[in-house]
């Protein structure tokens, strides 16, 4: 493709994501290339950095564009601040063949302003200028303080891509080896004993190691969360909002595939997908519950499990580097829905925790309403469950990767997504 023609699919998905307020934007690309598979790999990585550039910066833009945010506008603005000129700009959408269709004077006049600067600029608010919304900027100053600009910034920068070595099937130098032969470099990463990380965006997923289930994709904080669950061989184990069983594996992993999991979700979707990645990972002790309105599973196996996970629906804040978009559309109702829910789900999962169990309430959010709040909350709910300091929990060899008695992770601090957990023991 020409670059007038990958600046013209840039807009074209732009626009769809825009369409698609309530989709993730990386659900909305993969349907979008999925409908064009006649563009090459080299320009579906060069349409999607256009794109997520333009995500990434989606604030910062509007400022300079007045507010005037067509996909048309931003992915010029984008290229402007990258040190593109207007001249250059007004080239590139010739109306010709597979190009964007001319600017009009009014665009022209619009993109003046960024032309010949960086796409910062020291009159822009500080919520503009870290890219967060204005409703959310005081909680998260409250959280971080003087660390505010650096933690933002951290989200502001594309995610490495991050893997869990499968110890089911292999080891981490192994896997790092099939890898190797698939000519994509891996190395350790620093925190998880399990992990690898790969610089940029690469097709794992084609390769024979991922094939294979000798590696899942797994951000090390997520892979922390489950050390710091301490499942291990012979426990009765629930991961009670399983999703599509990411950490499922992981704890089966962990277990040695011996003793019982239960992957519960109250979606039957999520569930079903996590069949194809259980087999493939050689996963054998998981059950799967479908949580349903009603449903009695929870009181039938009250007090029965050793570890019960909940990775809780949240806002989210700790993985606006990998989704930038979901900070555009996130609002002040979100967050009191969703803390609503945290804590009905952490009352509902509580009965399972058998005497002496652990409950580890885990979130990818940021927010201290999400995480230290709520889990202060519950235990006044439940005087019989105590918090665990996160150096009693950590389970050895692995260093402890942070103070403090919650795990807190953050992009800036510790290289990984945003994620916070706690662990809490039902008295004996």
């Amino acid at each position: 493709m020409s670059p007038s023609a990958r600046i013209a699919a840039a807009i074209e998905l732009l626009d769809a994501i825009g369409g698609a307020a309530s989709r993730p934007a990386d659900a909305v690309a993969n349907g979008f290339f999925r409908a064009r598979r006649f563009i090459g790999s080299g320009d579906r990585r060069a349409i999607s950095e256009r794109v997520w550039s333009v995500l990434r910066a989606r604030r910062r833009l509007e400022w300079w564009l007045h507010g005037n945010a067509t996909p048309r506008l931003l992915a010029a603005a984008s290229l402007l601040t990258d040190g593109w000129s207007l001249a250059g700009v007004t080239q590139a959408w010739s109306g010709g063949r597979f190009a964007p269709t001319p600017l009009t004077d009014a665009e022209r006049a619009a993109l003046r302003a960024p032309e010949s600067h960086t796409l910062d600029h020291p009159s822009m608010p500080p919520a503009v200028r870290l890219e967060i919304p204005d409703w959310i900027f005081p909680l998260l100053q409250s959280r971080f303080g003087d660390a505010l600009s650096a933690e933002m910034g951290a989200l502001l920068r594309p995610a490495p891509l991050d893997l869990r070595v499968n110890l089911l099937r292999t080891s981490r130098e192994e896997a790092q080896a099939a890898l190797a032969a698939e000519k994509i470099a891996a190395h350790a990463t620093p925190l998880s004993p399990w992990g690898l990380r790969i610089a940029g965006r690469r097709p794992v997923t084609t390769g024979r190691a991922f094939r294979e289930g000798l590696v899942e994709i797994q951000d090390e904080g997520s892979q922390l969360v489950v050390a710091l669950t301490a499942a291990a061989s012979g426990m009765r184990v629930a991961d009670f909002c399983a999703g599509a069983g990411g950490k499922t594996l992981a704890l089966a992993m962990t277990m040695q595939n011996r003793g019982h999991i239960t992957a519960c979700d109250v979606s039957a979707p999520r569930l079903d997908a996590a069949v194809k990645r259980l087999r493939r990972a050689g996963v054998h002790n998981v059950e799967r519950h479908l949580v349903e309105p009603g449903d009695k599973w929870t009181k039938r196996h009250g007090e029965s499990f050793d570890r019960v996970l909940v990775d809780a629906p949240c806002t989210g804040t700790g993985t606006w580097r990998r989704n930038p978009d979901a900070r555009l559309h996130l609002t002040p109702a979100d967050l009191a829905e969703l803390v609503t829910k945290q804590a009905g789900i952490l009352d509902h999962a509580s009965r399972l925790v058998r005497k002496r169990g652990r409950l580890v309430y885990a979130t990818c959010s940021l927010l201290s309403e999400e995480n230290e709040t709520q889990v202060q909350a519950f235990l006044s709910r439940h005087p019989d469950f105590r918090k665990v300091p996160l150096a009693d929990a950590w389970p050895p060899p692995t260093p402890r990767p942070c103070a403090g008695p919650h795990l807190v992770l953050t992009p800036h601090q510790h290289g990984t997504d945003g994620f916070f957990a706690a662990v809490l023991e039902r008295a004996g």
